[in-house]
């Protein structure tokens, strides 16, 4: 099947440069085109892309905007930031907006295709040139949160997949632990936080901001 996408962009020169390494690519479609945040509702509404390519930096409604509106509405598309910022900071900000890749504006031809191809299997893309620095960052937030909330950083991450609704034996599985482990780091964060039930538990990671309602 053709996989269909949504060019985002206030620069219509991009556009018709993006447009034209999608044609070289067996596969996709460009149907339609945006030049601001402001159409990209209405668009994802009535075209129905599987991918939108956005820009982050655009008049009037910005792309992190458009992304958070989007993703408030529920729509299922994959979006993959072009973009010429390369700051962590502002990496970190799209993916937690809900941007599924990131892709820097300077990159090769065959680089867009290696992106496009992780998003249509559902996979997540980082341009090679800011994956270190966003792993970086990633860390450096893991380990403050740790620090916040007087928590190892596996206690953190069985958190997270606790209050996202998995049962022990579905984390010992994804983490690669025993089920004894699992209960045991479950029973140690329970007792630092003083929460005992996974109600109390999920308040308090969305309080402290540790996951979101969208996650």
């Amino acid at each position: 099947m053709t996989c269909r996408l949504l060019l985002v962009d206030d620069h219509s020169l991009i556009r018709a440069g993006v447009r034209a390494l999608i044609a070289d690519v067996p596969g996709y479609q460009v149907v339609g085109e945006a030049e601001d945040g402001d159409q990209l509702l209405s668009l994802v509404s009535s075209l129905a892309p599987d991918i939108v390519l956005l820009d982050l930096s655009m008049r009037s409604t910005s792309g992190l905007d458009a992304l958070t509106q989007l993703r408030a509405a529920g729509a299922s598309c994959q979006v993959l930031i072009l973009s010429m910022h390369s700051d962590p900071e502002t990496i970190m900000r799209a993916l937690e907006a809900g941007a599924h890749g990131y892709l820097l504006k300077d990159s090769t031809a065959t680089e867009l295709e290696q992106a496009l191809r992780a998003l249509r299997n559902n996979e997540r893309y980082l341009s090679p040139a800011v994956a270190h620095t966003v792993i970086n960052q990633a860390l450096q937030r893991t380990q403050a949160a740790c620090e916040r909330h007087n928590l190892t950083a596996r206690q953190l991450e069985i958190l997270r997949l606790i209050v996202r609704g998995k049962s022990t034996r579905e984390i010992a599985s994804g983490l690669g632990l025993s089920i004894k482990t699992v209960e045991t780091h479950r029973s140690q964060l329970m007792k630092r936080l003083q929460i005992y039930d996974v109600a109390g538990l999920v308040l308090y990671a969305v309080r402290e901001k540790i996951i979101t309602l969208d996650d």
